[in-house]
């Protein structure tokens, strides 16, 4: 497993939607279909998106018993700022690079797992899924595909059991002017002066959202002014000023109910659900007696686990310890790698029992 783990974080896989050139997942992908070429397993490879594929690997239950799938993303962010982004070494039981954290620990450790069950009354995945650091087209075009009864998001949590997330949504806003030269305050509307009441009712409206009630596990719900471009130049009066915002969305909360709040003319660009599961699913509890020291958290990113329980799939996220997600230092933590692929084979063995054995 430590072997695979440092070739997966050697091999470049940034996300070529992040950064112009990049290689993308396919290079992991080709490192998984050796790794699965095992009459054992089925591998499917989707790529809708040409050059950007996820694989499902599916391990045949023998019948009668509820399947789980185990959802890892190949991507990384970029390694611009990196001095060894690709080194793969190890230091005191921490293995260094891009990736090793965010999540190709998790991802080592579910080939590992995967790898070591026997057969089970149940169907057991792994989604090696593209593009989750970007928009998440490999979850999404596996879940047009697959239905298993359960998932784990291996995202890292610490070995904890993560049962909540906030959702996000973007949002733009185009204040408009009419350009004009400097001199002429006749015809010129200034946009970046238009700006500024949308930017004052959002400076309003952010400071009253972390009044809110706060979500037990998340905090409250909050906003952010993530870009603000006016104006082409010192003497022109600037045509438009576009301001990007960006909305964290507690369980409960829609992206039609944050666009309301927002200055007229605000339009919804892209969003993602919150995640939120019962603690108390039979899933979590075979984790709770596989890792008996976890706790039950909610974490602040957002991770794939927002579709999967938006397609009404039973949901938990589950991974190593480490640090440096898209930092320059990134490592991941391998006794809790190890520790990881030991709970998802035994959470595993147990859930995809026949309905009687449950």
């Amino acid at each position: 497993m430590h072997a695979l783990l440092a070739e997966l974080v050697r091999t470049n896989s940034v996300n070529p939607s992040l950064t112009a050139g990049a290689p993308g997942e396919a290079p992991i992908a080709a490192i998984l279909e050796r790794e699965f070429a095992d009459p054992r397993f089925e591998v499917h490879r989707l790529e809708a998106t040409p050059g950007r594929p996820s694989l499902v690997v599916r391990r045949p239950g023998t019948g009668g018993g509820r399947s789980l799938m185990f959802n890892a993303h190949m991507d990384t962010v970029g390694v611009e700022t990196m001095a060894e982004p690709f080194s793969g070494r190890v230091e005191n039981g921490r293995l260094y690079g891009r990736g090793a954290f965010d999540m190709k620990g998790s991802l080592a450790a579910a080939v590992a797992a995967m790898q070591a069950l026997p057969p089970l009354p149940g169907d057991v995945y792994l989604a090696a899924v593209a593009d989750e650091e970007f928009l998440s087209l490999g979850t999404e075009e596996v879940l047009r595909q697959f239905r298993p009864d359960a998932a784990i998001v291996t995202e890292p949590t610490g070995l904890d059991l993560c049962v909540a997330h906030k959702g996000f949504a973007w949002f733009e806003l185009t204040v408009p002017g009419r350009a004009a030269h400097g001199s002429r305050y006749d015809l010129g509307i200034d946009a970046n002066l238009a700006a500024v009441p949308s930017l004052q009712q959002l400076s309003e409206l952010s400071a009253e959202l972390l009044r809110r009630p706060p979500h037990a596990l998340l905090g409250p719900p909050s906003l952010h002014v993530a870009t603000v471009h006016g104006g082409s130049g010192w003497s022109t009066y600037a045509a438009a000023c576009n301001i990007q915002i960006e909305r964290r969305l507690l369980p409960g909360e829609t992206a039609e109910q944050a666009l309301s709040e927002l200055p007229p003319g605000a339009r919804l660009v892209f969003h993602r659900p919150p995640y939120e599961t019962n603690p108390n699913t039979r899933l979590i509890t075979l984790a709770r007696r596989a890792l008996p020291e976890a706790r039950i958290t909610g974490q602040t990113p957002w991770f794939d686990s927002g579709l999967y329980a938006a397609a009404g799939i039973e949901t938990l996220v589950l991974g190593p310890a480490g640090e440096g997600a898209h930092a320059d230092i990134e490592w991941v933590d391998l006794a809790s790698v190890e520790a990881a692929a030991a709970a998802y084979m035994q959470i595993a063995t147990e859930f995809c029992q026949t309905e009687e054995r449950q």
